[in-house]
């Protein structure tokens, strides 16, 4: 693994000439030991040697969701005796994927995530309580572990969940970070001010944020983000976007003006419905090409993330593209009653909405074959007037009024976290799966 962590600072031409040499390497070695490119190449009578930029990708066909699911096996281009970790995706589109690592690609992770940490502002000075899972095949764990440490700070794994265990590490180990779901951050408020603990007097000031979106499109916080800032607002947010196939995360720096992309570790497209680049500013989808993953590197990844990419170069210093937070997936888009639209304005919505306890957003197939929504809610105003009030508020907002089930906050917390999952299921898609759904 080439390693060039001032890269993001140098100017674009020499980011752009890093990368070209970089990814001819790359697509040489993916033709000649992975069994899925090989014949991939080999289908579209393409030589590596006509990839020579950045500027030639477009010649390639990409490479979908898929594809993984079908050839998983096939995408390997190491020998069984190097793979290190086996790790699988979280399955938020379909059934999860696993995916090989080799010692060389610990490395990688632990060098991304050192320098996603100092992006965030972190230093070898900091503590960082780990707030989320390092086991059930979960690769983001693994990696703030082993990033933490290249960085040479304190780390302690408290896992995830359980704010009592929480505090009583904080009062411990005095962390000055944390990485958490940020919705769990208000848990821990909940906690703190149920139990006599003053979270504003905490050592905690820093909460690099995974999962769920903090910040709209245009910067500004959402829902989310906003009453976090409220509750607690002596903790810097930060997010960052990741996912398992792109084996990077991207992180926000402290102007907070979008993720930045890591050019020594990953080359990005946006991509519309065509595979073709959208114009500047528009939204399209990420699509990933690695460099320097050696047990299952990926060329034209399409993840099903829609985002918008700012180019311009940021405050900080870097010249790196940035991107926006997740406006949809694009398998979870639905057009309900004439409008299109993703979950994350529905969350935007119930987020922001006094007396919500918990919710779950369930899309299914009905009797005419369109698509129908249905929120189940957890929250102790269940009432037909607080339904109506909710149906006032989607159609003030997004024009259409989804169904709305009451349930006992405890049956809907099952629901967001069924047996053996690592993260919240906030969204389940029931289409062409069971008729009208449960």
């Amino acid at each position: 693994m080439i390693r060039s962590p001032r890269l993001q600072f140098e100017p674009k031409d020499r980011i752009r000439e890093f990368q070209d040499r970089r990814l001819r390497e790359e697509v040489s070695y993916m033709a000649s030991f992975s069994p899925f490119y090989k014949d991939r190449f080999a289908a579209y009578g393409l030589s590596p040697g006509q990839i020579s930029s950045v500027d030639d990708l477009p010649l390639l066909p990409v490479t979908t969701k898929e594809d993984l699911q079908r050839e998983n096996a096939r995408f390997v281009a190491a020998p069984k005796n190097t793979i290190i970790d086996y790790v699988t995706t979280s399955g938020t589109l379909g059934d999860p994927v696993s995916f090989a690592l080799t010692d060389t690609d610990l490395d990688r992770l632990a060098y991304n995530e050192s320098q996603s940490f100092k992006t965030a502002g972190c230093t070898a000075e900091d503590i960082i309580q780990l707030m989320t899972t390092i086991d059930k095949r979960f690769m983001a764990g693994l990696a703030y572990f082993l990033g933490a440490r290249e960085l040479g700070c304190g780390v302690t794994r408290v896992g995830n969940g359980i704010p009592e265990l929480q505090w009583d590490t904080v009062r411990r180990v005095l962390p000055t970070a944390c990485i958490a779901v940020p919705s769990f951050l208000l848990k821990l408020v909940e906690f703190a001010r149920n139990h006599g603990i003053n979270h504003h007097a905490s050592s905690l000031k820093r909460a690099i944020c995974i999962g769920e979106a903090l910040r709209l499109p245009t910067g500004e916080y959402n829902a989310l983000g906003s009453r976090i800032a409220e509750e607690w607002p002596e903790m810097e947010l930060f997010s960052t976007y990741a996912s398992t196939e792109m084996q990077s995360s991207l992180t926000e720096c402290g102007f907070h003006c979008g993720c930045h992309v890591p050019p020594d570790l990953i080359i990005v497209e946006l991509l519309d419905d065509r595979n073709q680049p959208v114009s500047p500013g528009q939204e399209g989808e990420v699509t990933i090409t690695t460099l320097g993953v050696r047990g299952m590197p990926l060329l034209r990844f399409k993840t099903g993330d829609i985002c918008i990419a700012d180019t311009r170069p940021c405050r900080c210093g870097r010249e790196t593209m940035r991107l926006s937070s997740v406006l949809g997936r694009k398998g979870q888009m639905i057009k309900y009653k004439g409008t299109t639209l993703y979950p994350a304005a529905l969350y935007e919505i119930l987020d922001n909405v006094p007396g919500i306890a918990n919710y779950q957003v369930e899309v299914y197939t009905g009797s005419i074959g369109t698509d129908q929504i249905r929120v189940w809610i957890g929250s102790p105003r269940a009432s037909e007037a607080f339904e109506k009030e909710l149906k006032d508020i989607f159609r003030a907002k997004v024009r259409v009024a989804p169904e709305i089930r009451f349930e006992p906050i405890e049956r809907v917390a099952a629901l967001l976290m069924p047996p053996s999952t690592r993260k919240q299921v906030k969204f389940v898609d029931r289409r062409g799966k069971c008729g009208e759904g449960s």
